[in-house]
Parts: structure tokens; sequence; C-alpha cells
């Protein structure tokens, strides 16, 4: 649930996505689900010349087992909220909150 609750911060930001197959997609993260399945608008393939099929692509939806790296400006990471967002987590998985 944690990485699902952090890309929920990143709606509205712009991301690049590297599938497995190679292909590198850049957008703006429009929604995303607990499978991690990703929804992009104002997509842009950055190697037009490898992959002319995908330049008239405007939106797009990809499955998250398909994603291999998710990049993301560092400064849209609000690296407080992700720390203690872990360190909860974690506490929760070892034996409850210790508060």
């Amino acid at each position: 649930m944690l990485f699902f609750s952090f890309f929920k911060t990143l709606v509205g930001k712009e991301v690049a996505v590297e599938l497995k197959n190679d292909v590198v997609l850049t957008g703006t993260l429009h929604s995303v689900d607990q499978y991690l399945n990703i929804k992009l608008t104002t997509v842009n393939v950055v190697n037009q010349d490898r992959y002319p099929q995908l330049t008239t692509l405007k939106n797009c939806f990809i499955r998250g087992s398909v994603v291999r790296y998710v990049q993301i400006n560092p400064s849209d990471v609000d690296t407080e909220l992700l720390q203690d967002a872990t360190r909860k987590e974690n506490s929760a998985q070892v034996g409850g909150p210790k508060e």
C-alpha cells in the first residue's frame, strides 16, 4: 500500500515511465490504482524514431506488471512524508505501533 499511497500524491505531476519492452513514455500522471496500473495524459514517446507508431498517442493506460521504472522529478517527492509512511508501515509489520 505504501507505493500506491505514494503514487497517489504524484497525480498531476510529470513522470517518465519505462516499460519492460524498453519503450519510455513521458506524460502527466492522471491516475493510479492499487495494482499500480498507470494512466498518463499528454503522452510523448522519448525515442520517436524507434517507435513511430506511438507518436500519435495522447493518453494511455499502462498495466502495472509491464512497468520497469517510473522516473519522478526529485522536487515532486515529499521525502518527510515518505519517511514517516515507511516508518509507520514498518512498525505495523514488526509488532504494532510504538508511539
